[in-house]
């Protein structure tokens, strides 16, 4: 026989939890994980900017086994965010749809690590055009219970959903904000990264063996991974030879191993002062090569965020292909050329305009990066939109 309890004079009326209770809850079924798992898939730069995210985590948890999931370009940058206990390594089939084989067993394959780790929840860090909801698909299949993404859709697949955000917004804001909104203090969002001391002795070592010692260098980054976001390595080697013989700097050449071929080349172009390093680092030296660098040059690629996060002058002359406040440096002392076009933003790999969003001559860029050099020494960080803003 079921009783029914009627409301009484001193019964309380039924009560819907408030904002503010239903946070409290979110806040403590994540501040009670020990071992947690970041999904962030994507390329190196993309990592980088983890670091606020991770950085956040850490501070509340700090005895809790903090671990990345993370594709092989990105997981090279894992050395440099010291918040993480450990990473998995994988090409993952939402990322790599119609380039990696049909291969269930490789699926299956990731789904058990997963579950044998026994993850207390997944955090799935995305951009502005990435869904959560494949990445949630696996956490759930491998048995996570939390499992919190940014989404404009709404899935049973997320426990916890938090609102997409502004189009705008900065990438490593969008993943700050996540965790945020789970009850992890954020901080103002700055990158960080700590390189390592190994790192640091290499390229200390490669360094002095092409004769430079302690000497100040240009670091110039001519590639990117995309040829619509490269600016035109011709006009780059020109603008590094006018910043060095301004300077009276070396200029020394990074690039990933696939350009590698073509860096001497460049190093020709530039003369005695040129260092051609290009395919000659890995990720964690790379970040030393910024490090000690007095200014860098690079396109819109993972070399611009180890600058920012490493407080180093950059100058970038940033293409169309995206939107500046979504990538842009920060906090470290920047100059962001970008020239707005009616195809911006056009997310291409190939540009079939020109590249008429990097009108900038070489003259223009040693002058923005001259320009920045007087202004960090003198303690002021800067980020004009257009060129003409350098010389205001």
């Amino acid at each position: 026989m079921t009783r029914r309890r009627t409301a009484g004079p001193e019964a309380a009326p039924p009560s819907t939890p408030s904002a503010a209770d239903r946070s409290d809850v979110v806040s403590k079924a994540w501040l009670r994980t020990r071992r947690l798992l970041v999904i962030r898939a994507d390329n190196i730069g993309d990592v980088v900017m983890t670091g606020p995210a991770l950085r956040a985590i850490r501070r509340a948890l700090p005895d809790a086994t903090l671990t990345l999931l993370a594709s092989p370009a990105g997981a090279q940058a894992a050395p440099l965010l010291p918040w993480l206990d450990d990473v998995i390594c994988r090409r993952v089939l939402w990322q790599d749809l119609g380039r990696l084989d049909f291969d269930p067993s490789r699926e299956r394959g990731l789904i058990e690590e997963l579950r044998g780790r026994a993850f207390d929840g997944a955090l799935i860090l995305t951009s502005f055009s990435q869904s959560p909801h494949p990445a949630a698909f696996v956490a759930w299949l491998a048995g996570i219970p939390l499992r919190a993404g940014a989404s404009r859709e709404r899935s049973a697949l997320l426990t916890h959903q938090t609102p997409f955000g502004p189009f705008e917004r900065h990438q490593a804001e969008r993943n700050l904000a996540l965790v945020a909104a789970l009850g992890f203090p954020a901080d103002d969002g700055a990158l960080e990264l700590r390189v390592p001391d190994d790192a640091s002795r290499a390229v200390q070592g490669k360094l002095a063996a092409r004769g430079l010692r302690a000497e100040p260098y240009v670091l110039w980054n001519p590639w990117a991974s995309a040829a619509a976001r490269t600016y035109d390595p011709a006009l780059g080697a020109e603008a590094a030879r006018a910043i060095a013989e301004a300077t009276d700097m070396r200029v020394v050449i990074s690039a990933h191993e696939r350009d590698a071929e073509h860096s001497g080349r460049l190093a020709a172009r530039i003369g005695h002062r040129a260092i051609d390093l290009g395919g000659h680092t890995t990720v964690p030296e790379l970040a030393a090569l910024v490090a000690r660098a007095s200014i860098v040059l690079t396109s819109h690629t993972s070399v611009m965020h180890l600058a920012d996060a490493l407080r180093v002058p950059v100058v970038v002359p940033f293409s169309g292909t995206d939107l500046v406040s979504q990538w842009s440096p920060r906090h470290g002392p920047h100059v962001v050329l970008n020239e707005p076009t009616d195809c911006t933003p056009c997310y291409a790999f190939e540009c079939p305009r020109g590249h008429e969003c990097l009108p900038f001559t070489p003259q223009e860029v040693a002058r923005a990066a001259l320009a920045l050099l007087e202004r960090s020494d003198a303690g002021v960080m800067s980020t004009p939109a257009r060129l003409e803003d350098i010389h205001a």
